[in-house]
């Protein structure tokens, strides 16, 4: 067995009820318990070894992407294992935890403008590729259809073998687009009733680290919301900080904003059903909230 063999099959984890609403189920699917820490494992391990099988990835390359963090360190964890050199573009305010994390695996690290945030971290990697095509494999996390596909055959999947027929509301953070729309997918495949939700931050200037603000961002490829998604909610910062900060309180879930973000989704649908309604919510938790605690609320 590889550690990447350890990449999914994580825990759908029952969340604390909802005040004075004892007929909705509330699960967190715990995706920072990737051997990497966070939801990002999958898709960068379905990347990799597509782009291996089919070549285009060979250990005379070195694989580079922008990222905002997570899926960096995913790469950077699965590159050491399979022994392939990674090197990451990310904005330079991203948490020095995920930096150091990164690098402790041997990643060469390229910084972009803090001020353009993913966008920037984008433009700059496919300057670097233009300029030496041959020495780089780009996989491009945001055009990859291997990313969605992850979550196709992986998460959708173990969300269905738990709870099966219950599921009536799938929440997840919109960053690459890949967790929402590949699980989605498969959801909707299963069911068509089931609402899936992506939620995204309520401005372009948010604390929301990994998550994209759509209507001023580059739009992922794989962004197809026509295809599976049934509602964009928009959450402000403050209300995603909150979420988090209680959950580590009354749970003892030391979460990211992300995740909290798709938890205050969970309550604000959960809100909007008529009171005697039954329902089971599922929401992705991204990952852990160790990697946010340099991070201040202005941030």
């Amino acid at each position: 067995m590889n550690l990447v063999d350890l990449i999914g099959n994580t825990p759908l984890l029952p969340l604390p009820a909802i005040p004075d609403r004892p007929r909705i189920e509330l699960w967190g699917k715990c995706e920072f318990m990737n051997p990497g820490g966070s939801v990002k494992d999958r898709p960068a391990l379905q990347m990799i070894r597509h782009a291996i099988a089919s070549g285009q990835l060979t250990h005379e390359h070195i694989l580079i992407d922008a990222t905002s963090g997570n899926t960096g360190i995913a790469y950077a964890m699965i590159g050491a294992a399979l022994g392939y050199r990674i090197a990451l573009v990310m904005p330079e305010n991203v948490s020095a935890a995920r930096q150091q994390i990164a690098r402790a695996f041997g990643t060469e690290l390229i910084f972009s403008s803090p001020l353009e945030g993913s966008d920037g971290a984008i433009r700059r990697v496919r300057e670097i590729v233009a300029e030496a095509p041959k020495r780089y494999f780009y996989p491009d996390q945001y055009s990859n259809e291997s990313n969605p596909l992850a979550h196709y055959l992986g998460t959708g999947a173990e969300i269905l073998a738990t709870l099966g027929d219950r599921i009536t509301h799938f929440i997840a953070g919109i960053g690459t687009s890949g967790t929402v729309m590949g699980t989605g997918r498969r959801l909707k495949e299963h069911r068509r009733a089931i609402r899936v939700i992506a939620v995204e931050p309520d401005d372009a200037l948010h604390g929301l680290e990994g998550l994209k603000h759509m209507p001023t961002s580059l739009v992922p490829a794989i962004w197809r919301p026509e295809e599976c998604v049934d509602e964009i909610l928009p959450m402000a910062t403050e209300e995603a900080w909150n979420a988090a900060e209680c959950l580590s309180h009354q749970a003892g879930l030391l979460i990211g904003h992300s995740a909290g973000a798709a938890v205050a989704g969970a309550h604000r649908i959960a809100a909007r059903l008529p009171p005697r309604e039954t329902a089971c919510i599922v929401c992705i938790l991204p990952d852990r909230g160790e990697r946010y605690l340099t991070l201040s609320r202005r941030e």
